[in-house]
């Protein structure tokens, strides 16, 4: 059977099930309710828990034997499968079903998987494991979602975060969760006392470059020239490296360009304003124009084409903030 995430806790409490198989694109999310299930099931007296690494190619039948040989400390056991990405292989599926047509009484398997896609979700194994089971996909956190999320997880670990620093983390970690909570635990051994900020944030992940250059990129975004300018080169003066300015520039570009083309980029309402401000001002045609203005700033950057990375760079901020073409692709010639 299919089970939602708030129906986990009262399907094992009612007795739980041989197998279960928790699945989803997040894995953070997928380890975090593959873990409430196995605590639910020790709760119910399985206190052997085993884990099983698996890998594609691995030897199932050799795991799942396990799972027969009798423990000398426990009576009941709970196994904790790690499935690789790609799911089961044609012998994993095999042996996990001949297991299933004849499970192990009082052991529990606990399968968890992240990026199954709908070959896998269509297989026999997956067929024999909601038959037999459970199986429950868990959703990733929406755009419009995370920033409750962050806050959410911040109080969770003691902190409070201001509107603009969950705005801030949110757009930093660009939905990678991992890397959201990796963050706040660091704020949180460093003991951070009143409402984080996101120079904190910034500070205390010892990153205090990467907070000026998406500063930088959002006055850009913003049409202030003239701030822009003295930023990036401040940012060129302090050495920061440009691969890590053209990265996070490339990638607001072409957030500009979903929604200068009527898209939803998924964006809190603070950012939905400066890039729609930005989108307005360079209409689709002139964000296409400028992401070939940028694929030119790589080339210069990667040494495969002539001319200063920096200055290039610089034009390419000031047509963001114009609303105006910088043209390094017209000036192509010049540069080589």
């Amino acid at each position: 059977m299919q089970l939602r995430a708030n129906q986990l806790k009262k399907h094992i409490g009612a007795g739980p099930a041989t197998i279960y198989l928790v699945w989803g694109d997040e894995q953070l999310l997928v380890d975090e309710a593959a873990e409430e299930a196995l605590g639910e099931i020790v709760k119910l007296g399985f206190d052997e828990r085993q884990r099983v690494d698996m890998t594609t190619g691995g030897d199932w039948d050799e795991a799942l034997n396990s799972a027969r040989t009798m423990s000398l400390f426990a009576s009941r056991r709970v196994m904790d499968v790690r499935l690789p990405g790609k799911g089961l292989d044609r012998k994993g599926s095999d042996a996990l079903r001949a297991y299933l047509a004849d499970p192990v009484d009082d052991t529990v398997l606990v399968l968890r998987s992240a990026g199954l896609d709908w070959r896998q979700k269509s297989s026999a194994w997956f067929k024999a494991i909601d038959q037999a089971g459970a199986t429950m996909q868990i959703w990733p956190v929406s755009g419009r979602d995370l920033p409750r999320w962050l806050e959410r997880r911040a109080k969770s670990y003691g902190l409070t975060l201001s509107r603009d620093a969950i705005d801030y983390l949110g757009e930093r970690v660009e939905g990678n969760l991992l890397a959201a909570v990796q963050v706040l635990e660091k704020l949180r051994l460093a003991d951070h006392e009143g409402t984080v900020e996101p120079e904190h944030i910034a500070d205390h992940t010892g990153d205090a470059s990467h907070y000026d250059t998406f500063e930088m990129i959002d006055t850009a975004l913003a049409g202030r020239e003239e701030r822009t300018l003295k930023m990036v080169r401040l940012l060129r003066q302090e050495g920061v490296a440009i691969f890590m300015i053209l990265g996070a520039l490339a990638n607001q570009v072409r957030r500009v360009r979903t929604v200068a083309l009527g898209g939803n980029a998924r964006l809190t309402k603070q950012r939905a304003q400066i890039v729609g401000g930005a989108a307005g001002r360079l209409g689709a045609d002139g964000v296409d124009r400028l992401l070939t203005d940028i694929a030119v700033l790589d080339l210069q950057c990667k040494g495969m084409m002539n001319g200063d990375a920096w200055q290039s760079l610089e034009r390419i901020l000031v047509a963001i903030a114009r609303g105006t073409p910088a043209d390094l692709e017209a000036d192509r010639r010049l540069l080589q």
